[in-house]
């Protein structure tokens, strides 16, 4: 598998990242082992977790797979910090107390003495954002993380945390935000912000939470996400008349080019100016196995600008 480095870090990590947001939501122990030791198996070294993810059974399996099936040093584990969940639904909390105690739970349950990505998870109005950057500064000081970056924050936000960082001399490497054909607000500013100041995007939900692979186009299969309680809500509004035709197109090129929808549209993201990683959330084998077989796939320059085009 291609190989980039993370910004301008010297970090490297695999074009296209395992993420294990289904794990435990879809994926038993045994699926998540498969998924992961085929993963590393085809070259891939990013994994993307968080201590939310399965109710935190998405580190603990990853943990226990580190320690008996994958070796650690294989790969470039991020984990998040600043959200979990309460007796009210989701709470967001980048505070300094928020940030390091749910960075000692990931590291429990991950059975390590650190991670290689440490990632803000959510934006806070609450939360002095010097206060966040500072709890940042101090896990990488106190080795429990050698990279740090952010998730989901706008333009703006992530170079104003870019700049709080560089001025404690703790360089900010990554920011995970939503990309693909379907969602492309992250081109406006996170994409131009990247380039400008050197960080690496990493992007979710590539296939438009599952769209782009075309199985949607008939109605909604049963066994899909958007039939699943865990995950429908993610998927009404943007099953729309604009997804339908940008899904057409996709499915236009992978016919032209013998691929799948799915190795086109993550081609797609993959390749855009300053993403370093396509991350990838697999809730079957074959899944995985489709979104690997992208690596393999460089769209020829016309396909892109006309998938650019359709989905403007």
């Amino acid at each position: 598998m291609r190989t980039r480095r993370l910004g301008r870090s010297g970090l490297t990590v695999s074009a296209l990242g395992l993420g294990t947001l289904t794990w435990g939501l879809g994926v038993d122990e045994e699926a998540a082992r498969d998924q992961l030791t085929t993963f590393v198996g085809t070259g891939g070294t990013l994994v993307d977790t968080a201590p939310t993810y399965g109710g935190g059974a998405a580190e603990e399996w990853l943990g226990a797979l580190l320690d008996r099936e994958v070796a650690r040093e294989d790969v470039v584990l991020l984990s998040k910090a600043g959200l979990r969940r309460g007796a009210g639904g989701r709470v967001v909390d980048p505070s300094r107390r928020g940030i390091l105690d749910s960075l000692d739970g990931s590291l429990r349950r991950l059975r390590t003495d650190h991670v290689d990505v440490l990632l803000v998870h959510a934006w806070s109005d609450e939360v002095p954002l010097e206060e966040t950057c500072a709890a940042l500064e101090y896990a990488v000081s106190s080795g429990r993380a050698r990279y740090v970056g952010v998730s989901n924050y706008s333009g703006w936000q992530v170079a104003r945390a870019f700049s709080l960082l560089e001025s404690a001399r703790v360089p900010l490497v990554a920011d995970e935000v939503e990309l693909s054909l379907l969602q492309r607000e992250a081109e406006h500013e996170v994409l131009p912000a990247s380039e400008a100041l050197g960080f690496g995007v990493l992007a979710w939900g590539v296939l438009g939470r599952g769209i782009l692979t075309g199985k949607y186009r008939g109605g909604v299969p049963p066994e899909s996400r958007a039939a699943s309680r865990a995950f429908a809500g993610s998927l009404e509004a943007l099953l729309d008349e604009r997804a339908a035709s940008v899904t057409e197109a996709v499915v236009t090129a992978a016919r032209g080019l013998g691929s799948t929808p799915a190795e086109v549209a993550l081609a797609w993201v993959r390749d855009l100016p300053g993403v370093s990683s396509a991350l990838i959330g697999a809730r079957t084998m074959a899944q995985l196995k489709a979104a690997l077989s992208s690596d393999g796939l460089t769209l020829p320059p016309e396909i892109r600008t006309a998938l650019s085009d359709v989905s403007a």
